[in-house]
């Protein structure tokens, strides 16, 4: 079975099987990082929709970026928090580019070097650089860092709990310096932690999230495909949704609501024999959310949930085997 990337319709139009009347999982991760869940989970069994929530967006490095990534390069910051492989990606490029202008400005270098320089010049690291993620650590990897000095490190819980357990955040002091790739909002606790510590943190958000201009379309076309399966199924399992952000799951609130609406909008008599059809609510599903500050999201909603503390895929399937 097929994860649906451009399309929420991989289960539903083929006669079911025992496989597609499994578990119901929707992932909402950005198309980029939801592969490794998906397909994760499809070898364990359950029939897997990819409805991304989220896509990913590069904003302009500005003058200011630029400012601090010199500064992080001259010393001035004790450690650098990346936070996702996006982030990651994104401050490598301009990492690199900031490296080979300096060394290409320099009035020893020979202009016939250059190229040559550019393709095997590593990147020296002027303090700890720190991965959220596995994810995160295998992008920053993957690039020519010369670990001399300092080598990627990560936490041993994949979150902000477990990065303000790191020694090296552990024994920043009022007055250090802390420097942080992100992407724009997100969670506070390891900034506000740390601030309140007298830390000061400086950021730079590489990226922006937004909703997909097709989310929409692919949640009807699937809740539309969900009823199909319902009625020849019959099953009583809720659909499972996992979320991995404060912004996704507020996109996904106002899916699941403009579909009720634009229902209600077309179907202005409901009788006993279509009530099968009717709009989902949040309600109608679970869900599998990452941390506290999203878990408490979900709850003041009086849904029902299961939070974990990583996206590792065998940690969500740990979370709804607790269910199935």
């Amino acid at each position: 079975m097929s994860s649906t990337s451009s399309h929420a319709k991989s289960l539903y139009n083929k006669p079911l099987s025992n496989e597609s009347m499994s578990q119901i999982v929707i992932n909402t991760r950005p198309i980029a990082r939801a592969a490794p869940l998906t397909q994760y989970l499809q070898a364990a069994g359950l029939s897997v929709v990819e409805i991304p929530m989220l896509t990913l967006r590069q904003r302009p490095t500005t003058d200011e970026d630029r400012a601090l990534m010199h500064a992080w390069l001259a010393g001035e910051y004790k450690a650098l928090v990346i936070v996702s492989p996006t982030a990651a990606s994104l401050g490598l490029k301009v990492w690199q580019s900031l490296v080979h202008n300096d060394h290409d400005d320099s009035d020893d270098t020979k202009t016939a070097n250059k190229a040559a320089d550019r393709g095997h010049k590593a990147l020296i690291t002027p303090s700890p650089l720190i991965a959220v993620g596995q994810a995160t650590a295998a992008a920053l990897n993957q690039a020519k860092i010369d670990a001399t000095n300092y080598q990627v490190r990560q936490p041993k819980v994949a979150n902000n709990e477990g990065m303000l357990a790191m020694p090296e955040i552990e024994r920043l002091q009022s007055g250090d310096k802390l420097l942080i790739w992100r992407g724009l909002g997100g969670r506070r606790l390891l900034v506000d932690t740390l601030q309140a510590r007298g830390v000061q943190i400086d950021s730079i958000a590489w990226y922006e999230r937004s909703m997909p201009i097709e989310a929409m379309a692919q949640y009807q076309q699937w809740q539309q495909d969900f009823h199909s399966y319902h009625k020849i199924a019959k099953t009583t399992k809720k659909p499972i949704v996992v979320v991995s952000s404060g912004a996704a799951f507020e996109h996904w609130t106002t899916i699941v609501a403009d579909a009720k609406t634009v229902a209600s909008e077309h179907d202005s008599h409901i009788t006993s024999a279509t009530a099968i059809n009717l709009p989902l609510s949040l309600s109608d599903f679970a869900y599998v959310v990452l941390g506290a500050r999203l878990a408490n999201m979900v709850a003041a909603q009086r849904l029902s949930y299961w939070r974990v503390e990583d996206l590792a895929p065998d940690t969500i399937l740990s979370a709804i085997n607790n269910d199935t």
